[in-house]
């Protein structure tokens, strides 16, 4: 028998100390800048996608 969930609740509590990083352009993800371009990228090309197969329709 499928179960059907009809509502999904996320909650994300975020603390000052991470906000304060990203802000001072110091994170720790570990990620490269040209990393995080080709992953922006490939995101982009994929939605790009999606898009024109739901205009086909």
């Amino acid at each position: 028998m499928p179960i059907e969930i009809r509502e999904l609740n996320i909650r994300v509590v975020v603390s000052n100390a991470q906000n304060q990083e990203s802000q001072n352009g110091s994170s720790n993800t570990g990620i490269d800048s040209a990393a995080k371009k080709e992953i922006i990228a490939e995101c982009i090309e994929q939605i790009m996608e999606l898009l024109q197969q739901k205009k086909e329709r």
